[in-house]
């Protein structure tokens, strides 16, 4: 089960490869569709016409993705009247799932030897900090390689 979970992580940031660097493309101000149109010299009844849609539906439209509040399916049919693919995906923060993983294994394994070490100190039998990074370490990658849930939390 746990070379299952690697396995998918492995193939997953292989299917996002093609989203790294996208995250620095900006959207801009007033949106994908208004700026692509304008920038072909269309009108909003030209587009309109393509959707048949009105005017004013191309103008909600416009503003909608603008604000967000646009559907994922309202953006594949513009782009294919624009013949244009519309592309959907994650670019990881971190650089691939995998080290996301590992960050939030690090985290929680810090938290859970640190309260265990403080409530050894209460005792009196504190640990050094060597010991500590090193259950800190074996701790996260346990942690990496069970995946669990307790990661999310």
């Amino acid at each position: 089960m746990r070379n299952k979970k690697h396995l998918l992580i492995k193939q997953l940031d292989l299917s996002l490869v093609p989203f790294h660097g996208l995250e620095k493309v900006l959207v801009p101000e007033k949106g994908w569709i208004s700026t692509i149109r304008s920038g072909l010299n269309m009108t909003m009844e030209q587009l309109g016409k393509k959707l048949k849609l009105s005017r004013g539906a191309i103008q909600k439209i416009e503003q909608r993705e603008a604000t967000g509040q646009i559907t994922l399916k309202k953006m594949k049919k513009i782009g294919d009247s624009l013949n244009l693919h519309f592309i959907y995906g994650f670019a990881p923060k971190n650089g691939t799932l995998e080290k996301f993983v590992e960050i939030k294994a690090n985290e929680l394994a810090k938290k859970i030897v640190s309260r265990t070490n403080q409530t050894m100190k209460l005792e009196n039998q504190e640990i050094n900090q060597n010991k500590l990074t090193q259950s800190i370490v074996e701790l996260a990658n346990e942690l990496k390689l069970e995946m669990r849930k307790s990661l999310w939390h």
